[in-house]
């Protein structure tokens, strides 16, 4: 197949995790830019990319790239492009504008003008015009100006990939998917020992946490893609994409999500037997102040309230404890804290290893790692304990983060929300003109193959038996789907030996799919 270029965009701080999970694909050509990942690929890995990235937002297809000083720069150059190879007749399409620029103040106007262009041509030649669809359209363009570079795209994901499928129901301020996945991956946590999260909320860390220590793609539990409606969509190439489960790995720890809340264990549950991993993680209702040493070795990873969108009261005195409780309950592990407020960390009392930034929605946030070592620093190194890897060392030494001379507490203009990926570092190459190769990269920062399994395997298999265009589609008088290995009403794959002996889900179409 040929290959093209691909923009995966993605959360600010997430960038090179994204980058990882991209080359670990199989992509070529991976660099990295501002809230987004440009790299090259063929059909099946724009499928892949959808189906099998834990780490993307959204995965475009930059289709042409101008110069527009004005609106009617921007109409001539999008009506030169053939229409009819992208919108078939009787099919509906919308636009997605993003603009950063002195030009173009008001991204609905440039949105009016890409569509007149494209209903101006269709007139035209055909005397017909295609429908627009905001709620659910056959074809999504995105449009991006930063002064006046305007890069074109198609949208192949559709919804954002964030929303996996699964969640059911969610408490307030639930964490993003996709930054859930990214601080996991942050970790190097695979499945090697238990996973806890004493603060899960919804459960969103400790579903993505199986997910990962299993190899699964996140996209399983989607009812669609964009792509699925494009005019040269490969039915059969995505179907052995989505039935091919062969990198899957089996999963022989446990993961703990415990709440103070009980609405947020219910909620929780009820998220978990949907994505069928109730086998996997076990929610219950528990204090953290109660928190004692677990059995088995593990690694925690929380994400407590700010005091921002959730008001708590002692916000301090709840840092102050879960310093407490990982000083005394956690020793011989590690823990990764995510929070927004130097004064909170400041409240844990412990000497963090590495500070990561990363935003969580504005906010710019800092994800914190702590190993929890009995007795001093000193004797702790003497005996032959590490702190801080050298790799946790270069990445501290990395002053340049996110911009230099940052300000903690620091959010995002309130007209740059960080789920609009910045593609202003994107460059665009004509394919024709550029080998097949490899070795031949672009400028910025690159990541080449290796062998690192500080990320797992390569992430791309899918589990369970494609239902037609997709995994439980149609099928919401049904809320617990997935995997059904905890034996109740779930579908989906069954356990291991059921598959063979057809108990499992077939690659037959729902007779009553939407």
């Amino acid at each position: 197949m040929n290959e093209f270029e691909l923009i995966a965009k993605t959360f600010m701080g997430l960038e090179p995790v994204l980058a990882k999970e991209l080359t670990q694909l199989g992509a070529n050509n991976v660099e990295i830019g501002r809230r987004m990942v440009s790299f090259t690929g063929d059909k099946e890995m724009m499928y892949r990319a959808n189906f099998q990235l834990h780490t993307a937002i959204r995965i475009l297809k930059p289709i042409a790239k101008f110069k527009a000083a004005s609106a009617d720069d921007v109409y001539e150059e999008i009506k030169k492009i053939d229409w009819s190879q992208y919108i078939e007749k009787g099919k509906t399409f919308s636009v997605d504008s993003v603009v950063y620029s002195e030009e173009f103040r008001n991204s609905r106007f440039v949105t009016y003008k890409v569509k007149d262009a494209i209903v101006d041509q269709f007139r035209e030649k055909t005397g017909t015009r295609p429908n627009i669809s905001v709620s659910n359209p056959d074809i999504r363009l995105n449009i991006h100006i930063a002064e006046t570079t305007a890069t074109l795209s198609l949208d192949s994901s559709g919804e954002s990939l964030h929303r996996r499928g699964y969640r059911q129901e969610s408490v307030e301020a639930p964490l993003n998917e996709v930054l859930a996945a990214g601080m996991i991956l942050m970790t190097g946590w695979h499945g090697e020992t238990d996973f806890i999260d004493p603060m899960c909320g919804s459960g969103t860390l400790a579903i993505e946490a199986a997910l990962i220590a299993h190899n699964m793609s996140p996209g399983v539990f989607r009812k669609e893609f964009a792509f699925e409606k494009w005019p040269d969509f490969d039915a059969e190439l995505f179907d052995t994409i989505y039935n091919d489960d062969s990198q899957e790995r089996e999963f022989t720890h446990h993961i703990y999500g415990y709440d103070i809340d009980m609405k947020a264990v219910n909620t929780a549950r009820l998220n978990v037997r949907a994505a069928g991993l109730t086998n996997d993680i076990t929610i219950d209702c528990a204090d953290f102040k109660d928190f004692t040493k677990p059995a088995e070795k593990s690694i925690l990873v929380v994400n407590p309230p700010y005091g921002e969108r959730i008001s708590t009261p002692n916000l301090l005195n709840t840092y102050k404890m879960i310093g407490e409780r990982l000083k005394h309950a956690f020793i011989g592990n590690e823990a990764w804290v995510l929070s927004y407020r130097q004064e909170c960390f400041e409240a844990i009392g412990l000497k963090p290893s590495i500070k990561i930034p990363v935003y969580n929605g504005s906010l710019e946030c800092e994800f914190r790692k702590y190993s929890i070592f009995d007795g001093t620093m000193k004797d702790f190194r003497q005996e032959g304990g590490i702190v801080k890897t050298e790799e946790e060392k270069r990445q501290m030494a990395e002053k340049h983060r996110f911009k230099k001379n940052r300000e903690f507490k620091k959010r995002l203009d309130e007209d740059e929300e960080n789920a609009e990926a910045d593609i202003r570092s994107f460059k665009f190459r004509s394919m024709e003109r550029r080998k097949d190769n490899d070795d031949r990269r672009g400028g910025g920062k690159r990541f080449d193959r290796d062998d690192d399994k500080s990320f797992g395997k390569r992430d791309d298999k899918s589990f369970g038996k494609r239902g037609g265009k997709s995994f439980g589609r149609g099928r919401d008088d049904d809320r617990s789907f997935g995997r059904g290995r905890d034996g109740e009403k779930s579908f989906g794959k069954g356990f291991k030996s059921d598959r063979k002996g057809g108990k499992g889900f077939n690659k037959k179409r729902f007779d009553n799919e939407d």
